[in-house]
């Protein structure tokens, strides 16, 4: 196989092609033109590489219950945000890992730019110098040390104007300016992970991989930073790759889904079209808390499906108001969830549940017909 080529030079007889390493001379001389003219295509489509990819990448970890991933192939788009979701372990962070180069795969390659990401079997410090690494972890923190101080020790001394306008900058992106003078033991732990995310993005690295980032950080301080990451991504042409579990954080923050299930890709796309027609029942729990019905219960809702399995998103269920005529649904429950409620109804022993934005429209007890407008079979 070629390798990946930095340059191509043709001439009339032959194409001189260099890739990092060497420089090679492919005589075409004697080819019909036609296939003359295929060979150099082809190699000049290996001019420009794919920016981040990984190909049959495989990590296995024995034992009783195997865990890890197995022949996984992805390719990260260049400037854009990635989720890899999936359930608690089926290999998000491994994956990330791997593509980071802190693990040598069992198998397969991990090429950033055309060049292979070392792993620490070869690389002795391990991570490409080109990414940063930041998990829900804060211990590498200065927790004695001010937050500017934090983050200006990573730049270089040998311009000094230059270290104090680009702390100011980044600090000001990610709206935390304000808490350059506290020490780091006086923040919050939201506070904390702000600190942490610019440390890794003040040396400027062209890929940014994010460890379930928010795990402690509470839903409105991580909303603020999730709009943050995706400004910073939108100035600079960051490429960020994050790992959770959080359909909330993942839906909103991300240009592309990746979706894992026992170490094994099981489907990727734009979060609404995965969403919304999400290919596995899998993939349908994990982005939402939908109902999931058999066939004999979907037909309590009018519906005659082909599948086995019938997924309805809680927003595709419409109530036709309470105590209307022919209604075969009884309110079992009704839970408050500040701008919308979440009401449970059920049909002999058929439960769904559906939100409602008109506010104490129903009570607990009441009947009502439900009609739906979008279904999945599986």
């Amino acid at each position: 196989m070629i390798p990946p080529l930095r340059t191509v030079y043709a001439t009339s007889r032959s194409v001189s092609c260099s890739d990092f390493n060497n420089t090679t001379v492919y005589n075409l001389q004697g080819l019909p033109v036609k296939a003359a003219f295929v060979v150099f295509v082809y190699l000049c489509g290996m001019v420009n590489p794919a920016f981040f990819k990984a190909t049959g990448v495989s990590k296995v970890y024995p034992g009783k219950l195997q865990s890890g991933v197995k022949s996984i192939d992805i390719s990260i788009q260049q400037g854009k945000i990635t989720a890899i979701i999936g359930e608690s372990g089926s290999g998000k962070s491994t994956l990330l890992r791997l593509l980071f180069g802190l693990l040598t795969p069992d198998a397969g390659l991990v090429e950033f730019k055309g060049e292979r990401v070392w792993g620490p079997d070869e690389k002795l410090i391990p991570g490409h110098d080109s990414m940063k690494m930041v998990t829900q972890h804060t211990d590498d923190l200065n927790l004695f040390a001010k937050v500017w101080d934090n983050v200006a020790i990573l730049m270089p001394n040998t311009n000094l104007q230059a270290k104090q306008e680009q702390t100011e900058k980044l600090l000001r992106q990610l709206n935390m300016l304000h808490l350059a003078e506290k020490r780091v033991s006086e923040l919050s732990g939201g506070e904390k992970q702000r600190v942490a995310i610019a440390r890794a993005l003040i040396t400027k690295p062209e890929v940014l991989l994010l460890d379930e980032p928010f795990n402690q950080v509470d839903t409105t301080f991580r909303d603020g930073l999730q709009q943050d990451i995706r400004r910073v991504v939108k100035e600079t042409g960051l490429t960020v790759i994050i790992v959770s579990h959080d359909p909330a954080e993942v839906l909103s923050m991300a240009d592309e889904l990746v979706v894992i299930k026992g170490g094994q890709l099981l489907e990727m796309g734009t979060p609404k079209v995965v969403y919304n027609y999400p290919e596995n029942l899998y993939t349908a729990l994990l982005l939402s808390h939908c109902n999931v019905l058999t066939a004999d219960d979907a037909q309590k809702l009018h519906i005659n499906p082909a599948g086995e399995q019938i997924v309805i998103y809680p927003e595709w269920i419409r109530p036709l108001g309470q105590d209307a005529d022919g209604g075969e649904w009884t309110v079992e429950e009704i839970l408050f969830k500040g701008a919308y409620e979440e009401v449970h109804a059920v049909n002999g022993d058929t439960r769904v549940h559906f939100v409602n934005f008109n506010l104490s429209a129903f009570k607990e007890g009441g009947r009502m017909a439900l009609r739906v407008e979008k279904y999945l079979v599986y």
